[in-house]
């Protein structure tokens, strides 16, 4: 459950603004974030680590890989 006394901010996917406090549909944000900079930038946050991600799992699959033989 959300703190109330907190500020939570939210990146609105489809219009691109930051929101204070969750005020559209789960659907069309990405959060909660802690500052406005955070929420602004979550579009190259959720990239990157997308990337790491991917990184991470071509190097497992080449161990698995390398396992196997």
């Amino acid at each position: 459950m959300a703190n109330p006394s907190r500020r939570e901010y939210w990146y609105n996917t489809k219009t691109g603004q930051v929101e204070v406090g969750q005020q559209s549909p789960w659907t069309d944000i990405m959060g909660p974030y802690d500052t406005e900079e955070e929420a602004r930038n979550a579009l190259t946050t959720a990239a990157e680590r997308n990337e790491t991600f991917d990184e991470e799992e071509e190097a497992w699959e080449d161990d698995w890989k390398d396992d196997e033989d």
